[in-house]
């Protein structure tokens, strides 16, 4: 299992490949959550097939979804690879039953071009009113959210789903939608530490509450203030802290350096690879 995921950038992608290559890296796409993409089965074929090639597997096959689809053994290309789904403006728990209709076809629409790739899993987001907590509002979140996607999760059973944390302003109720699908064997959360990092709950607040329950990481630096996505090591964000708590409560599951571009992501991963940042071990066994 791959344990170093990277955002590929389609046209930078022999230096991509190059550094997915040398640290051991799988590939999280960032291209398939925007809605003129969802609605556009061409552009999602050219897209696949960009990335195919480049994995250099199924060499000039058709990678578009229909022949994905029909088992042609291309899934194979993108098998540890993952990919954000729809998150802008999804919300499964509105009590507007227009938009939560079409928050769940924007929901589906990622499912099924992850099931076409052949994708180990896709990325959510909560879409939770930050720091909104009246209690009907809550449970309305938490009960909608799991009913929804344990129906997703059997329907789409080879794909993981993980739901991340996005603006939410504590960790509680992203532990409550896990515990209630704790049973749902393709669910789990995907701690994104630098959003947590950006709350007034600690790194340790966050990690032990979420532990139990984490499956997939996503890091990036900031200032602590903004949502900045600088490479790791760049800001203020403490990683030995990070790598002391996501070890000490034994959480393992794989990281994506969620940074754009080629130079950031190199420099993430050789400050994670010289500190020892999980999922990294220290240089020379320092």
């Amino acid at each position: 299992m791959s344990k170093l995921y990277l955002v590929p950038d389609r046209k930078d992608m022999e230096r991509m490949c190059a550094l997915a290559a040398e640290y051991g890296c799988a590939f999280e796409y960032n291209d398939f959550y925007i809605a003129k993409v969802m609605d556009d089965p061409q552009k999602q074929a050219e897209i696949m097939a960009d990335y195919g090639k480049c994995r250099q597997v199924c060499g000039e096959k058709d990678l578009s979804p229909k022949v994905l689809s029909e088992n042609t053994g291309c899934e194979n290309v993108f098998s540890m690879d993952t990919m954000h789904g729809a998150f802008l403006d999804v919300t499964i728990h509105s009590d507007d039953p227009m938009i939560r209709d079409v928050s769940m076809l924007r929901v589906r629409q990622s499912m099924e071009i992850a099931k076409h790739m052949g994708l180990k899993g896709v990325v959510f987001h909560t879409g939770r009113l930050a720091g909104f907590r009246a209690p009907d509002y809550l449970r309305n979140w938490r009960d909608r959210n799991a009913a929804f996607f344990t129906e997703i999760a059997r329907q789409y059973p080879k794909q993981q789903i993980y739901m991340e944390n996005m603006f939410d302003e504590a960790p509680d109720i992203l532990a409550g939608l896990a515990e209630k699908m704790q049973d749902v064997p393709n669910f789990g959360i995907c701690l994104d530490y630098a959003h947590a990092r950006l709350t007034r709950c600690s790194g340790q607040e966050w990690i032990e509450t979420l532990a139990p329950y984490i499956r997939h990481i996503h890091i990036n630096d900031n200032d602590t203030a903004n949502d900045l996505h600088l490479a790791v090591g760049a800001g203020k964000l403490d990683w030995q802290e990070f790598d002391r708590l996501i070890r000490q409560y034994r959480v393992e599951a794989p990281v994506l350096v969620e940074v754009r571009g080629y130079e950031a992501q190199r420099e993430s991963l050789l400050y994670m690879k010289h500190h020892g940042i999980y999922p990294m071990e220290k240089e020379n066994g320092e």
